[in-house]
């Protein structure tokens, strides 16, 4: 395992529940398969199979990504690396005022080089971060007239940017939505103002005028007398390729866009520039916007943990905000590796899940296994994954999300709803039912019979119960864990665990 980053074996045990005659552990085959924490506060979950698991991975020299909801994470993974026996120069902690930077923008011009369209791949980045925000506010609209509405806005702006510019940066996408055109504007005298959408413009047609003025100087005085506008237009088109892109944008912002109804453009407005504006705010512009990357999501590949120490109880929706875009850029990343030529194991690990879910992860999920990324969420109960993903319209997303992570370990939890999905998931068990009656008459008789009923294995309730560490109970935290495919001893598909917290 400490050798080459090839040989990373799948069946590594990572935890071992075997009993005499029974082999039962718990391996890298089943991480990558996607691991679920629940527990109520104080139950343990963090200090008990939390910190187990993560010191697993890092012993086994996985890669990984750390998400942060509270200030206190950062501390605790210097500590889980240094119990590990990992050099601290393998954790890349991304804060404020700190060492690294990652401006995903020019990342994302990276990946276009290599065949990837640029537009796409940052229309999607946005949109994803933009849309979590609405399932977190109650449910993204199924309208689909505002979805398409938002994505012409972003995508024109980015191709404007792209044409005038040579690249995309946040500012220029904020002043270039700012100054769109609007019903009532009048055409401007002179020189349009820099940093505005028509200063854009013209640096566009000033580039594509003296392209098309050599095309015209280069034909005959035959073709040129024969040449009506239309046919010129057709060959600015195939010769040109960055005319017919400005004709769409400038039929978008100056018939489409600026003709939009205002309560209409101003939503769309306020969805597509209240984003931009938190991105231009430092300190997420010095992280994520500086033009400058000192990390990228591959470097965990090469074994290095990424925490982007950012929590949430401190940003709040900046913070949110900023891991869930890097979160999904490190998922696109981790599915596009070749596991043939790096097979190193890698995790994906959020504390307080809730905070960081977006409408990819279930996809996402579904093939994690095959690129052995090892997705660890952990959070206090179903309720927070239902309030975050929309209320009452989350059911199927929930479900659907929940699906697909194989490993589940239920600590001590007060939330009904919970439970019961813990003990549905446990299952059902014949048990023997015993009834004995006695009757008096002239002389006293009694019968006993044996019935097979089918009870719950864990009752609800019961969950309750487990031992949360702590002095009082020397320190041991208990949990049910469940696992898809693999028995632990007696055939059985849970068994109840115990864990050691650190004193």
């Amino acid at each position: 395992m400490q050798g080459d980053q090839n040989q990373f074996d799948l069946d590594t045990p990572l935890l071992d529940f075997s009993a005499k005659d029974f082999y039962a552990a718990w391996t890298i085959r089943h991480a990558v398969e996607g691991v679920q924490i629940f527990g109520g506060i104080g139950s343990g979950k963090t200090s008990g199979s939390g910190r187990m698991i993560a010191q697993k991975f890092l012993k086994n020299n996985f890669g990984g990504l750390v998400l942060t909801a509270k200030a206190d994470e950062k501390d605790l993974w210097i500590e889980y690396m240094q119990a590990a026996g990992r050099s601290l120069d393998d954790l890349i902690i991304v804060e404020p005022k700190g060492d690294h930077s990652f401006d995903f923008l020019a990342y994302e011009a990276t990946k276009s080089k290599l065949g990837v369209s640029m537009t796409d791949n940052i229309l999607q980045v946005l949109k994803t971060v933009i849309r979590s925000g609405e399932e977190k506010q109650g449910g993204k609209s199924d309208d689909q007239f505002w979805e398409s509405a938002l994505d012409m806005l972003i995508f024109n702006s980015i191709d404007l940017c792209q044409l005038a510019f040579g690249s995309v940066s946040v500012e220029q996408l904020y002043n270039i939505v700012m100054t769109a055109p609007k019903k009532e504007d009048v055409k401007p005298e002179g020189k349009p103002p820099a940093n505005s959408l028509l200063s854009a413009y013209e640096k566009v047609r000033a580039k594509i005028k003296k392209q098309s003025d050599e095309i015209k100087s280069s034909l005959t005085i035959e073709k040129k007398q024969n040449l009506t506008p239309d046919l010129f237009d057709e060959l600015l088109i195939e010769k040109i390729p960055e005319y017919k892109l400005l004709m769409e944008v400038d039929q978008f912002f100056f018939v489409t866009y600026k003709n939009l109804g205002e309560k209409t453009r101003s939503i769309i407005e306020f969805i597509f520039i209240g984003f931009l504006f938190r991105l231009r705010r430092e300190p997420v512009r010095s992280l994520f916007c500086s033009n400058k990357i000192t990390f990228k999501p591959e470097d965990s590949l090469e074994g290095k943990i990424i925490l982007i120490n950012l929590p949430v109880k401190q940003y709040h929706k900046v913070g949110r905000d900023c891991q869930i875009m890097f979160k999904y850029i490190w998922q696109r990343a981790m599915e596009k590796r070749d596991v043939k030529s790096n097979g190193r194991p890698v995790f994906l690990w959020a504390d307080e899940a809730q905070n960081f879910l977006h409408e990819y992860d279930a996809e996402y999920q579904a093939t994690a296994r095959s690129s052995r990324i090892a997705t660890v969420y952990l959070t206090q109960n179903l309720p927070n994954y239902h309030a975050n993903m929309g209320g009452d319209k989350s059911a199927y997303l929930v479900k659907s999300f929940l699906g697909t992570l194989g490993t589940k370990i239920f600590h001590a939890n007060a939330d009904i709803e919970t439970n019961i999905y813990a003990s549905d998931l446990i299952g059902e068990m014949y048990t023997e039912s015993i009834q004995r009656s006695k009757t008096m008459a002239k002389e006293m008789s009694s019968s006993e019979s044996i019935s097979l009923v089918l009870e719950k294995v864990v009752r609800p309730e019961n969950l309750a119960s487990l031992m949360t560490g702590g002095p009082v109970n020397k320190f041991i935290v208990e949990a049910y864990i469940h696992r898809q495919g693999s028995p632990f001893p007696g055939g059985y598909s849970y068994r109840k665990i115990k864990f050691i917290q650190a004193q």
